[in-house]
């Protein structure tokens, strides 16, 4: 494949005046496992190469398998996800990754020669953090895994909002309502914790994109709607009277703090 070559060669080419910033990544990157779900051999090979390059550790699979039980064993940092594979598809697992209460908030890619603009929302319904399509050129692949890992990495100290029966729990990732553990994605986690941490403060969809999803490319400002459809469905009584996330119309979004409620 023409982007296979490409890609190894420019990684072969450019070794030797980047050893410096190769040391540097593997440090920044040490012990993080990304786990890859490929059925092309040349695909797989070309994304371990560049990956392990960069200082990731790599957990290949080329079907479905034993992917969600080895996860719960040994937690990877990410998970990216090919859509068209034998025994399944990228989509389904996807699925069981968000509803997995131990695999819920690990980061999703999806890398697939699926292009469509109904393929790309479909992921984003389902709780994908980013969506690659191929052909790719490896540096972006590479970068773009790092932005995402990024976006989720926790506080280096323990930071709590508490309101009414709501706790976000950011250095955990973890949201509890009514003394109850409610199951995010990490981009849901992200947002609401966002959100909740600049109340009375009125955001934009464009706003909300920069600071949340980053460089994401395929996110478009309505994917905004979809997250906060779902937060407004896990810690609203009514999701279609919302006390605490309200719509600001022709504005964007503004999230509420009840003044008899503390935040903590």
């Amino acid at each position: 494949m023409g982007y296979s070559v490409l890609g190894l060669s420019r990684g072969f080419g450019r070794r030797q005046g980047s050893d410096f910033e190769a040391v540097r990544a593997r440090d920044d990157t040490l012990s993080q496992t990304v786990v890859v779900l490929e059925d092309d051999a040349d695909i797989l090979r070309l994304v371990q190469f560049h990956l392990e390059a960069a200082g990731f550790a790599v957990r290949k699979y080329m079907a479905m398998g034993q992917i969600v039980a080895d996860a719960e064993r040994e937690l990877p940092a990410l998970f990216l996800l090919d859509i068209m594979v034998p025994g399944g598809d990228g989509l389904d697992l996807c699925r069981r990754l968000r509803k997995n209460a131990a695999l819920s908030t690990v980061p999703i890619i999806f890398l697939t020669a699926r292009a469509a603009e109904n393929d790309r929302v479909m992921g984003l319904e389902l709780g994908a953090d980013d969506y690659i399509t191929k052909p790719f050129a490896t540096r972006e692949l590479v970068a773009r895994v790092k932005a995402v890992l990024r976006r989720f990495e926790r506080p280096t100290a323990p930071s709590l909002v508490k309101f009414d029966a709501v706790e976000i729990d950011a250095h955990a990732m973890q949201l509890h309502v009514n003394g109850e553990l409610v199951t995010t994605t990490a981009t849901e986690f992200r947002l609401l914790d966002y959100l909740a941490r600049h109340p009375g403060r009125v955001f934009s969809r464009d706003q909300l994109l920069d600071a949340v999803w980053g460089d994401a490319r395929f996110v478009t400002p309505r994917s905004v709607d979809v997250y906060v459809r779902r937060i407004r469905e896990k810690i609203e009584e009514d999701a279609e009277e919302p006390r605490y996330l309200k719509t600001m119309r022709g504005a964007g979004y503004r999230f509420e703090i009840p003044k008899e409620a503390k935040a903590g």
